[in-house]
């Protein structure tokens, strides 16, 4: 981890250091009779500028003098060797980019919380950006954060086991967040995290075998993924049904040349509620196709026929080119 200056050693260099003025400020008041600006300047230059002004004549001033220049010294040495620190571990520079990436975040909504940047998060990360995605990485491996820079991705350097890093990620305006890291237990810690602190967010985890997978879903995840499950899967429908698993592949690979799936939710705005697939002609003037409609409930429709009625709050999955979804993304936008 890097190196950091902690609020308390800022605090104590400073605190020295008006200690030191306030010392040497009564200090030549009481010894030298001066007035306190006389003797707040006679302990600035006595201490920072290796006596510029005359030395006293008094045994007693002069040890005084002398403790006031041991006591700068020391604070002078204890203020460099953070500075150095700082410059040596590179911490300076990145508390700016912290503080940077804060700002970016901050601006955020509706963006995703990747919580492990390994093989399997940078996948996610990939298919986020193709999509157009929004998202923040939260992950504290220096390969991982350096992937991540490297690609221009928005990182939290730390550990999505600490709420804290949730928090500083945009967790309150988050769209969904995907717990993807090698390890169950840190997936574990972080759907709970999430759950606990956004109940309506959408959080899907990775889970390395079925015991894993249902904890994850006891935690609050809403979906589960079993990478190795679903690559054995995928690889058996590869060898039984090739064409269908082609098919598949070309529609839900984000970005696709020729098919991509959307959802799109209806919402009163739009003017389209209440009005049924028949009626808004959405084949005929989008070229999309709906393929299935999820109710409010999470019940789906998996062969909507034309005379479904559309309400508020159904969730409409439809296939079709990216041109062809966009039509019908414009269809149900809302009205202004």
């Amino acid at each position: 981890m890097t190196r950091t200056i902690t609020p308390r050693e800022v605090g104590i260099a400073a605190g020295a250091f008006f200690l030191l003025l306030a010392v040497g400020t009564i200090g030549y008041s009481l010894l030298l009779d001066e007035s306190p600006f006389e003797a707040l300047f006679r302990t600035v230059n006595t201490i920072y500028t290796a006596g510029l002004v005359d030395a006293p004549e008094d045994t007693a001033a002069k040890v005084f003098t002398l403790a006031l220049v041991i006591g700068g010294v020391a604070v002078f040495l204890y203020v460099f060797a953070l500075l150095i620190e700082l410059a040596v571990s590179g911490s300076l520079g990145n508390a700016l980019v912290r503080r940077r990436t804060a700002r970016r975040v901050n601006k955020l909504e509706d963006h995703y919380i990747i919580c492990g940047y390994g093989r399997v998060g940078r996948r996610i990360g990939r298919e986020f950006r193709a999509s157009g995605l929004d998202y923040v990485v939260v992950d504290f491996g220096p390969e991982a954060v350096k992937a991540a820079r490297d690609l221009g991705d928005l990182v939290i350097e730390s550990s999505g086991t600490d709420p804290a890093s949730l928090t500083q990620a945009g967790l309150a305006t988050a769209r969904g967040l995907v717990a993807s890291s090698d390890s169950d237990v840190d997936n574990l810690y972080v759907t709970l995290s999430a759950r606990a602190a956004r109940p309506d967010m959408l959080i899907v985890a990775r889970a390395a075998n079925e015991d894993a997978a249902e904890k994850l879903r006891l935690a609050g995840a809403d979906r589960v993924v079993q990478p190795y499950a679903t690559a054995g899967l995928e690889m058996a429908k590869l060898v039984a049904k090739p064409q269908v698993a082609a098919f598949l592949d070309i529609v839900t690979s984000a970005g696709g040349p020729d098919l991509s799936i959307e959802e799109i939710e209806v919402t009163s705005g739009s003017g389209q509620a209440g009005m049924s697939i028949r009626n808004l002609r959405i084949r005929h003037e989008t070229g999309a196709l709906v393929i299935a409609v999820q109710k409010p409930d999470g019940r789906f429709d998996a062969t909507p026929s034309p005379d479904t009625a559309l309400e508020v709050g159904d969730v409409v999955i439809a296939v079709g080119t990216v041109a062809e979804l966009q039509q019908l993304e414009e269809l149900f936008a809302e009205r202004v």
